[in-house]
């Protein structure tokens, strides 16, 4: 793989991260995915008539591949809804890559040989390493974890039924701007049908975020078509694809957190007198005072699991409620 290739191939994973932000940043998780593919969807419609279109031979690959991504957007936002992002993004993506790589050479004949094994198994690995580690904390329920398993299967079977279509489609480019018209269009009608006030009002409230999005996810898996169109294993861009952990890890923590240690602020304020403890971490996260004592490492995981237990508690309060 050349470096031009594991350049665009690793800009497409920050596209991946910075999209599913847009979808987790507020409110409806799956209206938020709608509108982002709706506004892709645009996109590629006004794009299209100035392209070649795809072979013939490659429509059964787009309607297959279409069908299935619609589904993956709604288990995405399943998954998101039901649990956080630093579970069941590192979960879905980290074993979607194994599916790809075990299933590529029985279904098109693709063997990978022992080097790009170990690096499969090794992105593979690194993933899975971090959603075990929030599973831990977070204790995240069967629901999130069955969604965010079964879109790992989802995504390595649009990946698959890709990096076939988009080899014989002749026009990798127009194939991928009609996946995401075709995957679009049943997701759009949904929600005009479940939400139609609340999916509209959203487009207008939010269309900066629905523009960007689309773009994102427009720019994101097209690259991965076109390394694949390349004649790169689909199962090596596939792992690479999925270093677009790293940068959910940094977009999680540099801009959800921010309303994390608002809510967190707000948590120790109201049960200062019922035992919450370090006082001084939420100080220096939460005051700017040119004295204050920064927390140390083993005070920050001891504040996160302490937090996470107080938010469980207090979502378990409110349903009862």
């Amino acid at each position: 793989m050349s470096g031009e290739i594991v350049f665009i191939v690793l800009t497409g994973a920050l596209l991946h991260a910075l999209w599913n932000a847009v979808v987790k940043s507020a409110g409806d998780k799956f209206l938020n995915a709608v509108m982002v593919v709706t506004y892709s969807m645009v996109m590629a419609m006004v794009c299209l008539p100035f392209m070649v279109q795809p072979l013939a031979g490659s429509w059964p690959y787009l309607l297959l591949s279409s069908a299935l991504q619609a589904t993956y957007i709604g288990l995405i936002a399943k998954a998101y809804k039901n649990g956080d992002m630093s579970v069941a993004y590192p979960l879905m993506r980290g074993t979607a890559p194994l599916f790809v790589a075990l299933v590529s050479y029985p279904l098109i004949g693709e063997a990978l040989p022992a080097l790009r094994w170990v690096g499969v198994l090794m992105v593979s690995a690194g993933v899975l390493l971090m959603a075990f580690d929030s599973i831990r904390v977070v204790r995240a329920g069967n629901v999130t974890l069955a969604s965010a398993l079964l879109n790992a299967v989802f995504i390595a079977s649009y990946t698959i039924t890709d990096g076939i279509g988009v080899r014989i489609s002749g026009a990798p480019i127009a194939y991928t701007m009609w996946i995401f018209v075709l995957h679009a269009l049943p997701l759009l009608l949904l929600a005009l049908y479940n939400s139609r006030a609340k999916f509209v009002a959203l487009l207008k409230s939010r269309w900066k975020s629905g523009i960007f999005g689309g773009f994102a996810t427009l720019g994101s898996y097209g690259s991965a078509l076109w390394a694949m169109n390349q004649n790169v294993p689909v199962a090596s861009v596939a792992a690479l694809r999925e270093t677009s952990i790293l940068f959910a890890v940094a977009l999680s923590f540099f801009f959800f957190q921010r309303k994390n240690r608002h809510l967190a602020h707000c948590e120790y304020s109201h049960n200062r007198g019922r035992g919450s403890t370090h006082p001084v971490f939420v100080s220096a996260l939460c005051e700017n005072k040119p004295d204050r004592k920064f927390p140390t490492l083993m005070e920050l995981h001891a504040f996160r699991d302490d937090i996470t237990k107080q938010t469980l508690r207090t979502k378990r309060r409110f349903r009862k409620e």
